[in-house]
């Protein structure tokens, strides 16, 4: 056996012992060919593609030699070029395999040669055959019984080739239908999902509209008061809420709240504390009850925080929780009773020229805590005084160096508001904040609430 590949070598060694033969590797043609004269072989196989002495070259030292030239001759060739089958012709091959093959084929040419002993027709007197292959005449001087062995091996190598093309086409056909009913059933598949997501979407808008109507109403007018206000979600469904509404004829409640995450959950939690802070005044309340003389029971700001963390316990609403700023404020007095749980401190800008101030701020969030012990706080607002209320939207905004916008910043935005009508002044505030972080968007639910006591002939 002439193989220069180690691992085929082994790989046919091992297949040629396992079928009972006893078998001699040269590395190369040179190498071959020095095992042959020292121990003429029954059959010779051979790679052609070889260093110092290609498989043809050893073929034709093997065939013209008078002690070796009846050795029946395999040659293992890719059969890449019709001038392969001339070429081994004329080196006086006996037959061809093609490779890749299969070890059973091999066998059976192996076992066909031995059974079949190569005739006389080797000497002087060869007949010299013209052949014309692709318009190049070759003289070729072999044995009939080799020219018909390699026709044969040659035909045979053909009708596996072609056998293996046609399970080849019959598992491509056989890929081909399995792809056509893939390719349906994902057709199928993308029908549902496209409906799934349309239902989604209309869904997604329906809750959407859900949120945007418990927003203030765009007619809402409260004596000595003027509101404005900006709420800009960062998804379809956003976890901030606020609104303001008048519990009498002087007091008016404000608020602003935002639930923890983003998505569904935490909107329907929005939904449902926003249904639970209603302006109607009824037994049930929590905001105002109805007294037995027609007036109307303000509930103090601490006391709806600690409801409101009475039925929302964060356990029960798969750990959602929410910051809360709720207040109470005397449209006559100016003065505001508000609590802040857990939430961003209020801001007041005075009419006089002083700088804008953060009021105090303290407490838990809503559900962190069974008890939670909540304080009121007040202050007074005088005339031309205005209230800023924010959700942490604002200063927590991130430019492209995920640079909050901060405190500071924040305060001199108000500041710069001070000759604006309160409307704009809000927007301001909000362009201000897509300005700072427009290369990434806003990445959090924006709510601004501004109220500004004015006087009675400018309400």
């Amino acid at each position: 056996m002439a193989e220069d590949s180690r691992i085929q070598a082994k790989m046919l060694q091992k297949r040629l012992i396992a079928a009972g033969y006893d078998v001699r590797h040269g590395a190369d043609g040179a190498l071959a060919l020095d095992l042959i004269r020292e121990d003429p072989p029954d059959l010779i196989v051979s790679d052609i593609e070889m260093p110092n002495m290609t498989g043809y070259e050893l073929c034709r030292a093997v065939k013209q030699d008078d002690e070796l030239r009846r050795i029946p001759f395999i040659l293992l060739s890719t059969l890449s070029d019709p001038r392969d089958i001339i070429e081994g012709l004329q080196a006086g091959a006996d037959n061809y395999v093609t490779k890749p093959y299969e070890s059973e084929y091999l066998l059976s040419r192996i076992d066909s040669l031995l059974k079949t002993p190569i005739d006389d027709e080797l000497g002087d007197d060869k007949e010299s055959l013209e052949v014309t292959l692709q318009g190049e005449r070759f003289t070729v001087q072999s044995g009939r019984q080799q020219v018909l062995n390699l026709l044969i091996s040659t035909f045979e190598n053909a009708v596996e080739k072609n056998g293996e093309l046609i399970r080849a086409n019959q598992e491509l056909s056989l890929s081909r239908d399995k792809l056509a009913k893939q390719h349906d059933m994902l057709k199928e598949l993308n029908t549902q999902l496209e409906a799934n997501n349309s239902r989604m979407t209309r869904d997604l808008d329906a809750a959407a509209r859900i949120q945007h109507s418990l927003l203030p109403a765009g007619d809402v007018e409260i004596q000595n008061v003027a509101v404005a206000w900006r709420y800009i979600p960062c998804d379809e469904l956003a976890g901030d809420f606020l609104n303001f509404f008048a519990l009498d004829d002087r007091h008016l409640a404000l608020y602003v709240v935002d639930v923890s995450g983003h998505g569904v959950s935490s909107s329907l939690l929005s939904v449902t504390v926003a249904r639970s802070l209603t302006r109607q005044v009824t037994t049930s309340s929590i905001l105002a009850r109805p007294h037995d003389n027609g007036s109307v029971a303000v509930t103090a700001p601490v006391e709806v925080a600690c409801e409101l963390n009475r039925r929302f316990p964060m356990e029960d609403q798969g750990n959602l929780y929410f910051t809360m700023f709720y207040g109470v404020l005397d449209t006559l007095t100016g003065t505001l009773r508000y609590v802040s749980a857990g939430h961003v401190p209020p801001v007041v800008l005075p009419a006089d020229g002083g700088d804008p101030q953060m009021l105090p701020a303290e407490g838990f969030a809503i559900g962190w805590l069974e008890d939670l012990d909540a304080e009121e706080e007040s202050t007074a607002l005088n005339m031309g005084d205005r209230l800023f209320i924010f959700s942490d939207g604002v200063p927590e905004a991130m430019d492209q160096d995920l640079e909050e916008l901060g405190d500071p910043k924040m305060l001199e935005l108000i500041s710069q508001t001070r000759d604006m009508s309160i409307d704009d002044a809000v927007g301001h505030i909000k362009e201000a904040v897509d300005q700072w972080c427009r290369v990434n968007g806003p990445k959090d639910d924006v709510s601004i609430l501004a109220v500004e006591l004015v006087d009675p002939s400018e309400s």
